[in-house]
C-alpha cells in the first residue's frame, strides 16, 4: 500500500524530526511509506532545520520539506501535502495525518493500513493515542450534542454513566470499533475519501477540523475505525500549548472557540447550538459550584466559562482605530 505520511509542522521542528525517525523505521516494514512534512511559516528557523536535517540524514528519497506561504493553519497544512499527493501519477492510497508531536511504536502505522484494508466501507482510521508511559489517552469520539455538552460542562461521574456511550469521550476499549470520529493526531483517510468528500475545510485555523471532516464523510457513508492495536505516542500540548497532561493548561484561544462556532454553524441550527451553549454553560457553573464547596483547585484553563460566554454570547468589539 503507498501511504503519504502528512506531518504539518510550526515551531515544532525538532518534535518532527523526532517523529520521522520513528517513521523511518516503520519504513522497513512499509517500504511504500513517504513523507510530507508541511513547515507552516514558521517564525523560527525550523524550515532550515527540517531541509537540513533530511538532507543530512540521508532521508531525502521518502521525504519531502514544503515551505507553506503563510500558516494557515493546520486544515490549510494539510490540503497543501493532500494536494500534492493527488497531483503525483503514483497516486498514494492512503494519507496518515501525523502530529509533529508524536512519534509512532512498532506496527502503529501497518496496524492502521490492516484496518483501512479489512473493509473497503472504511474510510477513516484513527490510532490508540498513549503517553509515554503506556498511559492511553482519549483518542475516539461521540459528534456533540446537547446532552454530552451538558455532561463535559459539569464532569460529574454519576450523570456521566448515565450517559453511557453517548458522551463525548466514551469508556476506553481495546477492541477494535467503529466510532463517529477520531483524534487527527493520528488519522489515516483513505485517498478515496479525499476525492469523494473533498479536503479539509480550512476556515478551521486548529481544532474541530478532523471533527467536521468526519462529519461530512459519514453523512456520505463513509465508516470511521478506531484501532486500538495502532499505538501512537503524544505528547499532548507540545507543539500548541494550549492542553496539557502535566499541569493546567493556559488561557484557550480564540480560534478555538471561533472552530467550535464553525463547526457547529455547518452541522446544526442556529436553536440547536444555543441549546448546546447553555447546556455546558449550565453544566460548568454547577461544576464551579461544586468544586467550591468541594475546596477543591481548578485545573482547566483560566477563565474558561467567561470566555466561553464571552465568544459565544457577547458581540465582539470592533478593533479599536490606529
Amino acid at each position: 500500500m503507498r501511504l503519504t505520511v502528512v506531518i504539518v509542522n510550526y515551531r515544532s521542528a525538532q518534535l518532527a524530526l523526532d517523529c520521522l525517525d520513528s517513521l523511518a523505521q516503520e519504513r522497513h516494514a512499509m517500504p511504500g511509506l513517504d513523507v510530507t512534512v508541511v513547515e507552516n511559516d514558521s517564525p523560527d528557523d525550523s524550515f532550515d532545520v527540517l531541509a537540513d536535517a533530511v538532507r543530512e540524514r540521508g532521508w531525502s528519497q521518502w521525504v519531502a520539506v514544503e515551505k507553506s506561504p503563510r500558516n494557515g493553519g493546520f486544515s490549510y497544512g494539510v490540503n497543501i501535502a493532500v494536494r500534492r499527493g493527488l497531483a503525483t501519477d503514483e497516486q498514494p492510497d492512503g494519507f496518515l495525518l501525523l502530529n509533529p508531536d508524536t512519534y509512532v511504536r512498532e506496527g502503529a502505522v501497518r496496524a492502521l493500513v490492516d484496518e483501512l484494508r479489512g473493509d473497503d466501507s472504511v474510510g477513516i482510521v484513527g490510532s490508540r493515542l498513549e503517553d509515554p508511559d503506556g498511559t492511553v489517552q482519549h483518542s475516539r469520539f461521540r459528534f456533540p450534542s446537547i446532552c454530552n455538552e451538558f455532561d463535559d460542562g459539569l464532569r460529574l461521574g454519576v450523570v456521566h454513566r448515565l450517559l453511557g456511550d453517548r458522551v463525548i469521550c466514551p469508556p476506553h476499549s481495546d477492541e477494535a470499533h467503529d466510532i463517529d470520529w477520531v483524534a487527527g493526531a493520528s488519522m489515516l483517510i483513505r485517498r478515496e475519501v479525499f476525492e469523494r468528500v473533498g479536503l479539509f475545510d480550512d476556515g478551521f485555523f486548529l481544532y474541530f477540523e478532523e471533527l467536521d471532516y468526519a462529519r461530512r464523510a459519514r453523512a456520505l457513508g463513509v465508516r470511521v475505525r478506531y484501532a486500538p492495536l495502532s499505538r501512537v505516542v503524544h505528547l499532548v500540548g507540545q507543539s500548541t500549548g494550549v492542553t496539557s497532561r502535566d499541569g493546567r493548561p493556559r488561557r484557550t484561544p480564540r480560534y478555538w472557540f471561533d472552530s467550535r462556532k464553525r463547526y457547529y454553524k455547518k452541522h446544526h441550527s442556529t436553536l440547536y447550538k444555543l441549546f448546546a451553549d447553555a447546556a455546558f454553560v449550565f453544566g460548568r457553573s454547577a461544576h464551579h459550584l461544586l468544586r467550591v464547596l468541594r475546596r477543591r483547585p481548578d485545573r482547566g484553563p483560566p477563565r474558561y466559562l467567561w470566555d466561553f460566554v464571552r465568544h459565544n454570547w457577547l458581540p465582539r468589539r470592533a478593533p479599536s482605530s490606529p
